[in-house]
């Protein structure tokens, strides 16, 4: 015996009635079973704070699936970039979801109708952040992940109409910029921005930022929680190479030009909003007055970083034994410990995109 609640946002009569059937007609197919959750449906488009595997599968250094990594992940070693859960895992939670959203490298049909992580370690805006790693998905590729799945979601539904209706219900999250600083821009990478005054690289960034969330728009998503970049130079990996202010310990014109970016996002999410229907969203976890909780080393990392891999742990290493009272994980990663703290601001920011009350989710029984 299935249940089939559907919960449908209505474009017209007919159209609800096509979606009803066809979606019920797949769930019946494949013998799926509803979930409550807050959100419809839920993708994920980033970088190494939300990648949960999908970069196990390619060719690039930009990977963790060993151990200390997962040290205190239920299953051990999956390719996320911390010890324990990662933002995506922490979202999940506060959605609601049965569990985290899997990596598009291991999507079922199911999953594509729910929702998938397409995030990325090392992905930037800009094709050529981050790809001193090797292979990275970048933001432009994981679209194209994404038009993969809907592509496979209109045959399932019968047509690719309906299957926009389907995602223009859904909720997305983008977080994504982190490298085109820490991986291209700050360290001056690439002839092609080094030359570049902060206010030029951040503006180069933002143009090519918004074809990508207009071309997400463009295949559904109505929905879109943005988030902004934090302070980068407070991260252990800048304060290491370059010099730190006495007063914050951070090193300022790292912030500075994040700060620059930032703004200019903002701007950029007034304007797509302009969009028929768009709920374009900018998020931050960065606060006024922020609570660490038990957390009291901030600049440093928990384990024990690898000069060949830059910043990242070495491989079979024993890090620190009280991860909960450290931000950083290795040089560029916070912790379980500090990413449930910034997980939980991201959720209570993303409220206006949420339902009042649990939405059904199609799972499998």
């Amino acid at each position: 015996m299935f249940r089939h609640t559907i919960i449908i946002m209505p474009h017209s009569r007919m159209s609800n009635v096509c979606y009803f059937l066809l979606l019920n007609l797949v769930i019946f197919q494949f013998g799926g079973v509803v979930s409550a959750s807050q959100v419809h449906c839920f993708f994920i488009f980033g970088d190494s704070l939300v990648d949960n595997g999908n970069n196990n599968y390619l060719d690039t250094t930009a990977k963790v699936n060993y151990l200390p990594y997962g040290i205190d992940f239920p299953a051990g070693p999956t390719g996320r970039f911390t010890n324990g859960r990662n933002t995506a895992d922490f979202l999940a939670e506060l959605l609601e979801l049965d569990k985290p959203l899997p990596p598009y490298a291991d999507a079922t049909d199911w999953d594509k109708l729910n929702g998938v992580n397409y995030g990325s370690g090392g992905a930037g805006i800009l094709d050529e952040s981050g790809k001193q790693f090797g292979d990275v998905l970048t933001l432009s590729e994981q679209l194209s992940n994404h038009e993969a799945v809907i592509t496979r979601l209109s045959e399932l539904l019968g047509s690719r109409k309906l299957t926009l209706q389907h995602l223009s219900n859904c909720t997305y999250y983008v977080a994504m910029g982190n490298n085109d600083y820490l991986g291209n821009y700050l360290p001056k990478y690439y002839a092609s921005t080094s030359n570049y005054t902060p206010k030029q690289f951040a503006s180069l960034a933002i143009a090519q930022y918004s074809k990508h969330l207009l071309r997400l728009y463009m295949n559904g998503g109505r929905k879109v929680a943005v988030n902004g970049l934090g302070k980068l130079g407070c991260i252990p990996q800048q304060i290491a190479m370059y010099p730190v202010s006495a007063s914050t310990g951070c090193v300022e014109t790292s912030n500075a030009a994040v700060d620059i970016f930032n703004e200019k996002l903002k701007t950029l999410i007034k304007t797509l909003n302009l969009l028929p229907d768009a709920r374009f969203l900018y998020i931050s976890e960065i606060t006024d007055n922020p609570s660490y909780g038990n957390i009291t080393v901030v600049e440093k990392p928990c384990c024990e970083v690898s000069a060949e891999v830059m910043g990242h742990c070495v491989e079979g290493s024993t890090p620190c034994s009280n991860r909960d009272e450290f931000y950083f994980w290795d040089s560029f990663h916070p912790t379980e410990a500090a990413l449930s703290l910034s997980s939980k601001i991201i959720y209570d920011t993303m409220a206006p995109l949420l339902q009042t009350a649990p939405t059904p989710l199609i799972s499998v029984s």
